[in-house]
């Protein structure tokens, strides 16, 4: 059984990394550092979403951020030690995802035939948003 303080760490470490975009971020790090534009327009995601989530990662001292006086502003992002060690975790979540991609459609499928064979009630739970 997990200690207060132990449940509370997992929790906190966890909650940022929940996104998508976290996951996309730090496994285009792993290579080399990227300017901000960059990883913008390799990953697809806004750049709001984009600023939110490296700044999150910094926080955490997963990502460092570099800025360089030119014109245009240039601003570089790369991973941290902590980052590439966390990093290891990512690449483990990618290579499960590569490997059972399939199943879990699979079960999806599965589950929403099941669903609909469901009464009404059940019927109106919509687990295909998670």
């Amino acid at each position: 059984m997990q200690s207060p303080f132990e449940s509370r760490a997992i929790e906190e470490m966890l909650r940022p990394r929940n996104s998508k975009w976290t996951v996309a971020i730090v496994l285009r790090l792993r290579d080399r550092a990227w300017r901000f534009s960059e990883l913008r327009r390799e990953i697809g995601v806004p750049q709001k979403t984009l600023t939110a989530t490296l700044r999150t990662l910094e926080r955490d001292g997963l990502v460092s951020r570099t800025s360089y006086a030119t014109i245009p502003p240039r601003v570089d992002y790369a991973l941290t030690d902590l980052g590439r060690e966390a990093l290891r975790v990512f690449e483990a979540w990618e290579q499960f995802a590569m490997q059972h991609w399939a199943e879990v459609l699979a079960s999806r499928q599965r589950f929403n035939a099941a669903a609909n064979t469901l009464p009404e009630v059940a019927q109106r739970l919509d687990y295909s948003q998670e």
